[in-house]
């Protein structure tokens, strides 16, 4: 059977018993699959563990270059993988890939980190699955689609609302359904207060972290506590604030169910307007508009304050002539124009089937069963040799519409976009921020060049 008529046809809980024992055969009659990790913090780990729930791999290395963060990780993939085995550590990604051979290489690193490990790992023979945005810039993105292309990989991009079983029910059961009529407009928000407030002194690093290469092709700041293991989001210098962090998922989800592509034109206007003491250098609060001709998607996020609608604090709303969906990662929720049936739907929560969940730190329960789903997909994409469902290109597109939020943010003005030439037309101020500049000796990576 095709995969995409396959997945189409399952149910939204996830792959059918017996797509799943085929899944399975397949992947058995081989030796299992050598993994390795770049990045170990949250998410690196939430997705490697994740992995192993869902197929016996075996976690051959890992890389983190925070010593501490890497044995606490070793340790414990050491007492969830089948093997019992503790993976090798190393400090630098180029060395593991040099000496591993590696089958999949999962990417958890800081934004700023994204690029250059997932286009080596590819280069390495890796398929990867690579943690959202992409990238920091909208070059680095390119050229990591060229990357997987050129060497034939698969690239699953973390975002996993594609794979959350109440949101594909929605999509099948609303959109694709013809209930919501024709849609022109999606709104897509977040008011978590989740930017740092703090304004801590600078100081020296540990010495456990290896701060020059933490900082790698980023420009170097002076350390200060906010910036490692988990704050560094509040710096401009390591990924795009919260259009990056958290519209990147929303945003996605938007073209993912409507079946969008690139928009022709991004504007966005926000800034640092209330916490203003803080040393974050992201905006506390940013609206963006990104314009698809017959539809628009509307961003909001505030990160103060309280939310328009408590019950939907990060969510997408879409609204059409026939109803309005809301949806969430816990729920979604159709209500019909006039009389009809008010459709609702709940998160998959399946913590009962994996009880390790229930003592790891920092998990996020709903996050979890979308993220087995996830690597689900990601291995069956493998086994077929066809694109994933958050393939690269893919996570390209939502993260570098959301880089270019920030760029027309800056110029204060209306970009257009050129999806073919991968450029603003008519604004050579613009294309010129399209490439960060790498600190030396670290290289730029260019979509003919990889």
């Amino acid at each position: 059977m095709h995969r995409r008529r396959f997945l189409q046809s399952t149910t939204a809980a996830g792959l059918t018993l017996a797509a799943l024992r085929s899944h399975a055969a397949y992947f058995h009659q081989a030796k299992p699959k050598r993994v390795g990790l770049i990045g170990c913090g949250w998410y690196g780990k939430c997705d490697l563990l994740r992995l192993i729930q869902v197929e016996p791999v075996d976690v051959v290395s890992i890389c983190d270059v925070d010593s501490i963060m890497g044995k606490e990780a070793a340790a414990l993939v050491a007492e969830r993988q089948k093997s019992g085995k503790e993976p090798l550590l190393y400090g630098d990604y180029r060395k593991m890939l040099a000496e591993q051979e590696l089958d999949i290489c999962l990417v958890g690193t800081p934004d700023h980190w994204h690029a250059l490990p997932m286009i080596e790992a590819v280069k390495a023979g890796c398929d990867v699955y690579q943690q959202k945005p992409i990238s920091v810039d909208v070059i680095e993105g390119q050229s990591m689609v060229a990357a997987a292309r050129k060497y034939k990989k698969v690239v699953q991009v973390g975002t996993q609302r594609r794979s959350t079983a109440h949101l594909v029910e929605a999509r099948d059961r609303v959109i694709r359904e013809g209930r919501l009529g024709k849609v022109a407009q999606v709104e897509v928000c977040c008011y978590y207060h989740m930017r740092a407030n703090e304004n801590p002194p600078d100081s020296a690093p540990p010495a456990n972290l290896d701060y020059e290469m933490w900082t790698g092709p980023a420009p170097m700041r002076p350390f200060n506590k906010l910036t490692h293991p988990r704050s560094w989001r509040a710096f401009m210098e390591y990924g795009n604030g919260i259009m990056g962090d958290m519209c990147v998922h929303m945003y996605d989800t938007a073209r993912w169910m409507l079946d969008l592509g690139w928009p022709t034109r991004i504007s966005s206007a926000g800034g640092i307007l209330v916490q203003k003491d803080s040393k974050a250098n992201i905006t506390d609060t940013q609206t963006a508009t990104f314009d698809h001709g017959d539809m628009v998607v509307n961003w909001t996020h505030r990160s103060w304050g309280d939310a328009p609608d408590p019950e939907y604090p990060w969510a997408v709303v879409f609204y059409g002539d026939k109803g309005t969906l809301k949806a969430s990662v816990e729920k979604y929720e159709f209500k019909p124009r006039g009389n009809g049936n008010t459709l609702t739907g709940k998160a998959v929560v399946d913590m009962d089937k994996y009880p390790e969940d229930r003592t790891e730190r920092d998990l996020e329960p709903l996050a979890a069963a979308a993220n087995r789903a996830h690597q689900r997909d990601f291995l069956a994409a493998i086994a077929s040799r066809t694109k994933s469902v958050a393939d690269i290109e893919q996570g390209h597109i939502s993260s570098a519409s959301c880089i270019l939020a920030n760029i027309s943010m800056q110029l204060g003005r209306t970009l257009t976009w050129d999806a073919e030439k991968h450029q603003v037309v008519g604004d050579e101020e613009a294309n010129k921020l399209l490439r960060r500049p790498y600190r030396a000796p670290w290289v730029h990576p260019e979509p003919d060049a990889v």
